[in-house]
């Protein structure tokens, strides 16, 4: 048996001919990658085989395609995480935000009401200790203004109930956001399932 030998010049003809197809097919999934990125399509082999109109095989087989990929969908993956956690700050802010007033006010309704009743109880005893000193005038000036405080009271309490209840709401909607970000960060964690 005689075995044909192939001549030198259609071997390194061949040999040129593949590299120059591999990199127009490396130069065509650079442009894929480019353009998910501008489109803000997520970045995967399945996508990137077909925008650049290559095999997934290839993008595997070659290190510099599989390279290009890897690095194209781990930063998409970071500015995904990113943007998600910002999301979330956002609104959890927010929440914190009422929550921390709620309280900031809840503190300034209970130390208005133990001055108020402090007031009331020095001048119920100023009526009761001067009463026989006094005129009816006076007398009804300090019984005046001795309702006015008990409405004053009256009124913080309602105030006081409000907030403490906004407080329990805001708490509320704390917890909630706590929760969806502890789901959205196990996503995160887990991008499978």
């Amino acid at each position: 048996m005689k075995t044909a030998t192939v001549p030198e010049p259609r071997t390194a003809a061949a040999l040129a001919a593949r590299r120059r197809k591999t990199e127009t097919a490396l130069q065509r999934v650079h442009e894929a990658i480019a353009r998910l990125r501008r489109e803000k399509t997520q970045v995967s082999v399945a996508a990137v085989a077909r925008r650049a109109d290559v095999s997934r095989t290839f993008l595997y087989d070659n290190p510099e395609a599989r390279a290009a990929v890897a690095t194209a969908m781990a930063q998409a993956s970071e500015r995904r995480t990113r943007t998600l956690a910002e999301q979330d700050d956002e609104p959890e802010a927010t929440w914190r935000e009422r929550a921390l007033n709620a309280e900031e006010g809840l503190k300034a309704a209970h130390a208005e009401i133990l001055t108020q009743r402090t007031r009331i109880g020095e001048l119920l005893g100023q009526i009761r200790d001067l009463q026989a000193e006094w005129t009816e005038e006076a007398i009804q000036r300090i019984t005046t203004e001795n309702t006015t405080l008990k409405q004053r009271v009256r009124q913080l309490t309602a105030d006081n109930r409000t907030l403490d209840e906004r407080l329990k709401a805001a708490r509320s909607n704390l917890r909630f956001q706590d929760r969806r970000v502890a789901d959205l960060e196990a996503r995160l964690a887990d991008p499978g399932s």
